[in-house]
């Protein structure tokens, strides 16, 4: 699969190893780790991303999500769980990146 943001192909370019380290983490926690359905990790994963106001990390997990399926109506409703717990200027930053992507 082709890198969503230029800035991870470089990453991987001028670390490779520890980019190997990351993404076996990553697929350890997120695909042996638990229970939780794959849509449902991703959802979960848009809704930590957009809280912590990590853009290119959102971009990447909304994208995700849609090649679990995950509707457009799921999605927003796992970015409007923000606004009671992290603010509505939060939420409208997170909102406005999944509109770009639309």
């Amino acid at each position: 699969m082709k890198d969503l943001h230029k800035i991870y192909t470089v990453f991987k370019k001028d670390f490779p190893g520890i980019n190997t380290a990351h993404e076996a983490l990553g697929e350890k926690i997120h695909g042996e780790s638990g229970p939780l359905p794959e849509k449902v990790r991703w959802l979960i994963k848009i809704a930590v991303s957009g809280a912590s106001g990590h853009h290119l990390a959102l971009e990447t997990h909304i994208k995700k999500a849609r090649e679990a399926g995950a509707t457009d109506a799921e999605i927003k409703h796992a970015l409007l769980l923000l606004i009671q717990t992290v603010g509505f200027p939060t939420f409208m930053e997170a909102y406005q990146v999944y509109k770009n992507l639309k």
